[in-house]
C-alpha cells in the first residue's frame, strides 16, 4: 500500500516545500525591499507578518472545511488562492510605482496567507487519512517533513539568488511554483472520499472544546512552546538578515548562504530527532527541555556578550537553532502520540495556528527593536526560558497518555 502511494506522497510533499519557499525566501530580501519601496523596517516586516497573521484565523476554519468537503479539494482551493495572492503582489510591484505597490503587496500577501491556511496544515491529516497503519503514517509524514526541511534550508539562498537578478523576483516567482503544486496534487493525489459529513459547525466547536478539556494542561503547554519557539526563530532570522547587510555589508547569495547556516542546524537536529525518537514520550519531553535550555543559553550569551565577530554570532545562533530543532519535532510527536487518530486533524490545525502567531510576531517585534541587541535577545532568552520551564513541569507523558485514553 505504501509503495503504491509514493507518487501521491511526492505530490503532497511539494506543498510544504512551496509554502515554505513562499514565506521564508522573502526574509533575506526584506532589507532590500525596504530600500527599494522607500519604507521603514517595521513596514517591511509586515510583508511576513500579514501572511502569517491571517493564517492564524483561517487554519482552524480550513481544517473544519477539509473535514466536511474533502482534504484534496480544500488544498487545491488553498493553493489557487495562494497563487492569486502571489500574482497580485508580483504584478503590483512590476507595474506600479514602488510607493503605491507596497499596499498592494500587503494585500496580495494577505490573500496568500488565506490560501496557505488551506494548504500545508491540511497535509498532515490527509496523510493520516491515506494510510491505516501508524508506521505508514509516520513514514509518510517523514517524507513531508523532509520536504519542509528542504524548503527551510533552500529558501534564503533561493530568495537571495532571485533578488540578485531582479529585486522583486522572489515575489513574482511564487504564483508559478504554486501552479506546479496545483498540477501535481490534482493529477497524482487520490484522497480517501470518506469525510465527517453531517458535522455542524456548532458540533465541531463543541468537539474542539471537549478535546481541549480532556487533554488538560499538557496540550496548552505544547501550543505555547510551539508559538514561542517560532517567535524566537523568525525574530532572530529577521535580525540576522538585517545585521548581515547593515553591519557586515554582506549581500546577495553570500548573505543567503549565511542565513542557511542556522536553518541547517534547525533542520539537522529535527531530522535526527524525527528518525530516533520513535514513540518514546519521555524522550520527547527531555528533548524539548534540552532544546529550550540550549536556546535560552545561546540567546542569553548573545544578549549579554553582544558578539561582534560574525563566526561567533553564527555559532551561537546555530546552537539556539539546533535547540529549536530538538524541540519542534518532539512537540509534533507528542501531539501525534497523545491524541486519538480521529482528533489529530483538529488539534494539528490549532497547533499550526499557535505556531503562526510566533511567525507573525517575530519579524514585527524584531524590526521594532533593531540595534537594541540586549533588549531583543534578552527577550528571546526569556521566551526560551519560559519554554524550558513549561516543558519541564507541565509536560508529563504518563498523564498525557491517560488523558488520550480517557
Amino acid at each position: 500500500m505504501y509503495e503504491k502511494k509514493k507518487r501521491d506522497l511526492a505530490a503532497i510533499s511539494s506543498i510544504p516545500l512551496i509554502m515554505t519557499l513562499a514565506n521564508s525566501m522573502l526574509i533575506p530580501v526584506l532589507p532590500l525591499m525596504q530600500r527599494k519601496l522607500g519604507i521603514v523596517s517595521w513596514q517591511a516586516s509586515l510583508i511576513i507578518t500579514v501572511y502569517a497573521a491571517i493564517s492564524i484565523v483561517c487554519i482552524p476554519v480550513a481544517g473544519y472545511l477539509s473535514d466536511r468537503f474533502g482534504r484534496k479539494r480544500i488544498i487545491l482551493i488553498g493553493l489557487s488562492i495562494a497563487m492569486a495572492g502571489g500574482l497580485l503582489s508580483g504584478l503590483s510591484v512590476w507595474l506600479m510605482s514602488h510607493h503605491t505597490a507596497y499596499a498592494w503587496i500587503l494585500t496580495g500577501r494577505f490573500i496568500q496567507g488565506i490560501g496557505a491556511a488551506g494548504a500545508f496544515p491540511i497535509v498532515i491529516p490527509l496523510v493520516g487519512d491515506m494510510f491505516k497503519e501508524d508506521e505508514q503514517v509516520s513514514n509518510g509524514l517523514g517524507m513531508v517533513e523532509t520536504s519542509n526541511t528542504l524548503g527551510k534550508v533552500v529558501s534564503p539562498i533561493a530568495g537571495s539568488a532571485l533578488a540578485y537578478i531582479v529585486w522583486y523576483l522572489p515575489l513574482v516567482i511564487i504564483p508559478f511554483i504554486c501552479l506546479i503544486s496545483i498540477i501535481a496534487v490534482a493529477a497524482c493525489v487520490k484522497a480517501p472520499s470518506k469525510q465527517r459529513e453531517g458535522v455542524s459547525l456548532r458540533q465541531f466547536i463543541a468537539d474542539v472544546k471537549s478535546i481541549l478539556k480532556n487533554n488538560g494542561k499538557w496540550l496548552y503547554t505544547i501550543f505555547a512552546i510551539g508559538c514561542l519557539a517560532m517567535y524566537v526563530m523568525f525574530g532572530f532570522l529577521y535580525d540576522l538578515s538585517s545585521m548581515l547587510e547593515d553591519t557586515h555589508k554582506i549581500h546577495g547569495i553570500k548573505k543567503g548562504a549565511m542565513l542557511a547556516i542556522p536553518l541547517s542546524a534547525i533542520c539537522l537536529a529535527s531530522y535526527i530527532v524525527g528518525k530516533t525518537v520513535g514513540q518514546n514520550k519521555t524522550a520527547m519531553k527531555w528533548l524539548t527541555v534540552t532544546g529550550a535550555a540550549m536556546l535560552t543559553v545561546a540567546m542569553a550569551i548573545v544578549a549579554v556578550a553582544e558578539p561582534k565577530g560574525l563566526v561567533r554570532l553564527l555559532f551561537l545562533i546555530s546552537v539556539g537553532g539546533a535547540g529549536i530543532g530538538l524541540a519542534l519535532p518532539s512537540l509534533d510527536a507528542l501531539i501525534t502520540e497523545g491524541i486519538e487518530k480521529q482528533e489529530r486533524g483538529t488539534i494539528t490545525s490549532l497547533y499550526s495556528s499557535m505556531r503562526f502567531i510566533g511567525v507573525a510576531a517575530g519579524p514585527l517585534l524584531a524590526s521594532v527593536m533593531l540595534n537594541r541587541n540586549m533588549l531583543l535577545y534578552g527577550g528571546f532568552a526569556a521566551a526560551a526560558a519560559v519554554c524550558c520551564v513549561l516543558a519541564l513541569f507541565a509536560i508529563r507523558p504518563e498523564k498525557s497518555k491517560k488523558a488520550a485514553q480517557s
